[in-house]
C-alpha cells in the first residue's frame, strides 16, 4: 500500500486513468525524451558515487555475474517456449524483450528500495547495462536461423545483420550515458556527489514523478493493441516476470547477494524492455509483429511492475536474503 502513496507512483495511476478517459493530455516527445536522459544521468552518478565509497568487492563481481547470467538464460528460456505459440520471428522478438530490461522500472525500484531505507550498490546500474544487449544480440542469432531454415537468400547480406545490432547495441545513447554518467560519479566520489547534490537529490523525485505520468499515459494507450491477441500471449506478459524474478532470488540466494541488491536484480529480470529492444527488434528482425512484443511489455508487464511487482519483489527479497 505504501507504493500507492508514493507521489510518484500516483502519478503513474493518474497517467493510467487519464490515458483511458482519452484525455488529451499528453507530455512533448522532446520533454518526454529529455526526462529520460535526466533520470539516466541521475541514475549512473549516483551509482557511480556509491561505487567510489564500496570499491570493487566479490559482491559486486558476483552480482555483476548473476546478471550476465540472467540476461542469457531468460530469452534463451523464453524463445524455447514462445516458438511453441507464435512463429519463430515473434518468438525471437518477445524473448529479446522480456530477455532486456527496463531502465524507468529499475529507476522506480531505486526510489522505492530509497524510500524503504532499504540499502543497494551503486554496481547495479552496471548490471542494468550489463542486462540491456545481450538478448538482442541473440534475437538476432536466432532470427538468422529462422530465415535460413525458410531458405531466405541473403540471409549473411541482411542489412541490419547481426554486425549493425552489435554495434547498435553497445553504441546506444542512452547506454552510453548511463556508464559515462556512472564512470564520472566514480572519479569525482564525495566531491562530485556534493557539487551534483541539487541534481540528483532534489530534482530526481519531481522528474520521476512527471516522466512516470507520460508512461501512464503511453501504457493506457497501447492497451489496445492487446486486443484479439491469444491469451496464451497474455498469461506470458503476466506470469513470465514473477518466473524470471524467481530465478533471480534463486541466484541471489545461493550466491549471498543482499537484500537490496537482489530485490533489484529481481526487479531487472521481471522487466521488459518496451524502448531499446523495439526499437532494435523493429528494423532487425521486420517478419516479427511490433504489436505483440510492444504492447505486451508496455500494455501489461510495465504497470503490474510498477504498480505490484516493485514491492512484492523486495518484499520477497527482505524475508529470505542477508541484509
Amino acid at each position: 500500500m505504501n507504493n500507492f502513496l508514493d507521489p510518484a507512483i500516483l502519478f503513474f495511476v493518474f497517467g493510467l486513468f487519464a490515458g483511458a478517459l482519452r484525455s488529451n493530455l499528453e507530455i512533448p516527445p522532446q520533454i518526454a525524451r529529455f526526462l529520460s536522459l535526466y533520470l539516466l544521468m541521475a541514475l549512473g552518478l549516483k551509482g557511480g558515487f556509491a561505487l567510489a565509497k564500496s570499491g570493487l568487492t566479490t559482491e559486486v563481481a558476483v552480482t555483476l555475474g548473476c546478471a550476465l547470467l540472467l540476461a542469457i538464460v531468460v530469452p534463451a528460456a523464453g524463445y524455447l517456449l514462445l516458438r511453441r505459440l507464435v512463429s519463430r520471428f515473434d518468438a525471437a522478438a518477445i524473448a529479446a524483450t522480456y530477455g532486456s530490461v527496463s531502465a524507468v522500472t529499475f529507476i522506480t525500484a531505486t526510489q522505492y528500495l530509497g524510500n524503504l531505507g532499504l540499502p543497494f550498490g551503486g554496481h547495479m546500474a552496471a548490471a542494468m547495462a550489463l542486462m540491456e544487449s545481450p538478448a538482442i544480440v541473440m534475437a538476432v542469432v536466432l532470427a538468422n536461423l529462422a530465415r535460413r531454415r525458410e531458405g531466405s537468400p541473403d540471409v549473411d547480406a541482411h542489412p541490419h545483420g547481426l554486425r549493425g545490432v552489435l554495434h547498435e547495441s553497445f553504441t546506444d545513447g542512452a547506454q552510453l550515458l548511463l556508464l559515462g554518467a556512472m564512470a564520472v560519479g566514480l572519479v569525482t566520489g564525495d566531491a562530485g556527489q556534493a557539487a551534483m547534490q541539487p541534481f540528483t537529490g532534489d530534482l530526481f523525485k519531481g522528474m520521476l514523478a512527471f516522466f512516470l505520468l507520460d508512461m501512464g499515459l503511453l501504457a493506457a494507450r497501447n492497451l489496445g493493441t492487446l486486443r484479439g491477441q491469444p491469451p496464451t500471449l497474455l498469461a506470458y506478459a503476466l506470469l513470465a516476470p514473477p518466473v524470471h524474478a524467481g530465478l533471480a532470488l534463486l541466484l541471489a540466494a545461493a550466491c549471498g547477494v543482499s537484500a537490496g541488491n537482489g530485490a533489484l536484480l529481481m526487479v531487472l529480470a521481471a522487466s521488459a524492455s518496451y524502448i531499446a529492444v523495439p526499437a532494435v527488434v523493429r528494423v532487425a528482425i521486420p517478419e516479427a509483429h511490433p504489436g505483440l512484443y510492444f504492447g505486451m511489455s508496455l500494455g501489461l508487464t510495465f504497470p503490474v511492475n510498477i504498480l505490484v511487482g516493485i514491492p512484492f519483489y523486495t518484499g520477497v527479497a527482505q524475508r529470505l536474503l542477508p541484509p
